[in-house]
């Protein structure tokens, strides 16, 4: 996990940071409006860098936009990121902390447009607060990058103009916009709820539209790139949610159990974000652990700590689809979903450093389905590893521990074709050794690539959902 986004979510539109610091026995217990619940504070800034450090991920740093604004923010990022000499980076090191922090990525706020946000805003008026926070961060760390909230769903009903009025007010001081989506099975349909896939898809370019619109609009030279940081699968837990007696501490709220087949939607949502890495460059799941969380723990019992179905694709997914997101060219029949033509296959791959061509495959289809693939510009040097995660009920979690990667045995590698049997319902991850010296030459003195493409087809084909 190279990025981890901080404080949250809607918790961070009425956190004061300063809550966060000093010595854990006199920081405040203070009333937590978005979950209403009671936060000790005694997890704060310095135990989060620690734990950062610790598993070797880099921060997202998010400002309380809701209740508070720019003072707050620039007083924040005196702290984590100037040497010293000033009030608040001596606090800093009084704390604890001698170097600064150098947080580089910053949260303009959270789901500024969603009504149930504390301090929610229209568009004009956050788009205001943003730029001139923007500017004033700027002032003291010029280096920074920052992230601007874009609409919280596709379907909320202010999606598109919340995007373009706030980029009016804020187009030249902000790097990145973002989007949040989660998906539920309200169809009680698999073939639409696997479908939706393709409404992210949409997403994501009906946001880059809009955001190159602005940019046209303005002759501007600079591209706003996306930053998903959250998104994932979430209905499970709701019902219980409901029940759950306000003003606790830590409350056990959004516990989602996941299934498999929510494990193969996350698996397509993963290579949804793959396929558009020219301009989503982050791209956070929601969330880590307990709440709607690819990982459980547990208070009693045994396993103290567990993986959830989808664990699987999404670590896959982070740990192979690094590198460079190749060209797809497909030829994948599709059915009809209620508002989308929906692929049969999901698929994308990524090529790396380490001269590893990874192909991501989302099967589907109930039936099983022959895989056919041929690779451009590369050369091909055999196949390194392939894995199916398949076989289990559509409705069964992992409570049991009892689901597991296995070995995909039927795959074939020769020269630049790639074949594999599909099996029925499957996240399916193909891992070639390639030489991409092919796709290098020299032309009038430079250094020019040509970028792989990567085609595949499914032939052979019976599937009903």
């Amino acid at each position: 996990m190279p990025l981890v986004r901080y404080p949250g979510g809607n918790f961070v539109s009425a956190y004061n940071w300063e809550d966060g610091i000093g010595p854990k026995d006199q920081r405040p217990t203070r009333l937590e409006l978005a979950w209403r619940s009671k936060e000790t504070n005694q997890f704060g800034i310095h135990e989060f860098m620690k734990w950062a450090k610790k598993v070797g991920t880099e921060p997202d740093m998010a400002v309380n936009l809701g209740t508070r604004g720019i003072d707050a923010a620039r007083n924040l990022i005196e702290y984590c990121n100037f040497p010293k000499g000033t009030y608040w980076s001596d606090l800093r090191r009084q704390n604890g902390a001698e170097k600064p922090f150098n947080i580089k990525v910053w949260s303009l706020g959270n789901e500024m447009d969603g009504p149930w946000q504390i301090g929610h805003k229209t568009a004009y008026e956050y788009g205001r607060l943003a730029d001139e926070t923007a500017k004033a961060m700027r002032l003291i760390d010029p280096d920074i990058e920052l992230i601007a909230c874009g609409s919280s769903s596709h379907q909320i009903n202010t999606f598109g103009t919340w995007e373009e009025t706030l980029l009016d007010q804020a187009y030249d001081n902000v790097d990145y916009l973002s989007l949040h989506q989660y998906y539920d099975d309200s169809d009680h349909d698999l073939g639409e709820f696997l479908g939706k896939s393709v409404d992210f898809d949409h997403f994501i370019t009906d946001v880059a539209n809009i955001c190159d619109a602005v940019k046209a609009r303005r002759h501007s030279k600079k591209q706003i790139n996306l930053s998903i940081d959250e998104w994932n699968v979430w209905y499970h837990s709701k019902a219980a949610d409901e029940k759950q007696a306000p003003w606790q501490v830590a409350p056990h709220l959004l516990e989602d159990h996941y299934n498999f087949m929510d494990a193969l939607l996350v698996g397509s949502l993963a290579i949804t974000l793959m396929k558009h890495a020219d301009r989503v460059k982050i791209g956070c799941l929601a969330q880590l652990v307990n709440v709607i969380a690819p990982i459980m723990t547990n208070t009693d019992g045994t396993p103290s700590v567990w993986y959830q179905s989808i664990f699987y694709p999404f670590m896959q997914a982070s740990n192979f689809g690094r590198g460079t997101a190749l060209s797809v060219k497909a030829d994948v029949p599709t059915y009809q979903a209620k508002d989308y033509e929906v692929p049969y296959t999901d698929s994308v791959a990524t090529y790396d450093d380490n001269g590893v061509l990874t192909i991501f495959v989302v099967n589907k289809s109930k039936e099983k389905v022959d895989f056919e693939s041929t690779i451009q510009n590369f050369d091909v040097k055999g196949l390194k590893e392939a894995t199916q995660f398949c076989g289990y009920d559509l409705m069964k979690t992992n409570e049991d521990q009892s689901m597991q990667v296995n070995s995909l045995d039927n795959v074939t590698v020769s020269d630049d074709k790639v074949s594999a049997e599909l099996q029925p319902l499957s996240w399916d991850v193909i891992r070639i050794n390639v030489n991409d010296e092919i796709i290098k030459y020299k032309k009038s003195g430079t250094e020019e690539i040509q970028y792989p493409t990567f085609y595949y087809l499914l032939h052979d084909y019976l599937v009903t959902l």
